[in-house]
């Protein structure tokens, strides 16, 4: 793939030696402050976010190939990274108005994309909700404002990776079996239609078609309820990776550390050639009740135990199953 010299480097920014994508998502905003203030109400929401943010990427961020930030409360944590940690910043504001139909994006107030390649971003990553049987007014809105963003990164020779995520317009749960059925069209549908040069993508961030407790055999997991059986998933795995014309890496989806490297290891028997993850929760969730409750001695002493053993866990995986960048 012929990229231009601001995009290639922000690919060989964010990748390993081997060309592998191993970043840590360090973004969450309003889920984080929730948690954190339900362990502790008397840590402020912002104080809570940005310190737990400084010390996943004091000690996670500079062992990931790149680091995933929101230039809302990252800044400070931005700061804790080594220069050769490729810096990626979400450009959506957190959440979603409830209050609305369709989950419309909305952007950070402050920052325009070259505001933040000027900060020091190799990468720019814009979440959006979507549906594909949503009413299509709404779709229609959220793939011009893509195109939006991929000009504004165009505009500033910047890597562009897009997040689109499934939901259901209808209300079904996203983790049950009913929105299970339907989850692979829109997975697939997500990588041939956002491969398309219009929207001028770079590097698609997605949810895999299956998650892995909805896969028969793996009754271990407690939120286990088969789906599919592993014939079909796999089947699903391999024609939405076949339908990307872009590189493509997974987000773990808020599953345990063990689920989503049980999850890479699939993909790849499946025939998925993902070109690494971007993990978030499977790495750090279980560290927010010592940030919260026992102070940051202990906060660090989990990071450094618990944090590292959880990355090298998904590093080690993500080494035997990723294919490289190119």
């Amino acid at each position: 793939m012929q990229r231009t010299p601001g995009k290639q480097k922000g690919i060989e920014a964010i990748s390993d030696e081997n060309g592998i994508v191993l970043a840590t998502a360090m973004d969450q905003r309003g889920s984080l402050g929730k948690i954190i203030q339900s362990y502790n109400d008397s840590i402020t929401y912002d104080e809570g976010v940005s310190k737990f943010k400084e010390g996943v990427s004091e000690v996670l961020g500079n062992k990931s190939s790149s680091f995933l930030l929101d230039p809302e409360y990252g800044w400070d944590a931005a700061k804790k990274l080594n220069k050769d940690i490729g810096l990626i910043m979400a450009y959506e504001k957190t959440g979603y108005d409830a209050s609305e139909k369709g989950r419309l994006p909305n952007l950070v107030d402050y920052y325009a994309v070259q505001d933040l390649v000027e900060a020091g971003a190799d990468a720019i990553k814009l979440l959006v909700y979507y549906d594909i049987d949503e009413e299509e007014k709404y779709n229609d809105m959220k793939k011009t404002f893509i195109k939006r963003v991929g000009d504004e990164c165009k505009q500033n020779d910047v890597l562009f990776i897009l997040e689109p995520v499934s939901y259901s317009a209808a209300g079904l749960d996203s983790k049950g079996a009913d929105f299970a059925k339907r989850k692979p069209a829109i997975v697939a549908y997500f990588m041939e239609e956002f491969s398309k040069d219009m929207y001028g993508v770079d590097l698609l961030k997605v949810e895999v078609p299956v998650s892995i407790y909805h896969i028969e055999g793996h009754s271990q997991y407690d939120n286990y309820e088969p789906v599919y059986s592993k014939e079909e998933a796999a089947a699903y795995y391999r024609q939405c990776s076949e339908k990307s014309r872009l590189p493509f890496i997974y987000l773990s989806g808020g599953v345990t550390n063990e689920q989503f490297i049980d999850t890479l290891h699939f993909a790849k028997d499946a025939g998925s050639t993902f070109n690494g993850c971007l993990c978030g929760r499977a790495i750090w969730k279980d560290g927010v009740r010592p940030f919260a409750e026992e102070g940051e001695e202990t906060y660090v002493n989990w990071l450094e135990t618990t944090g590292i053993k959880n990355l090298e866990n998904v590093r080690e995986a993500v080494r035997e199953t990723a294919t490289p960048v190119r």
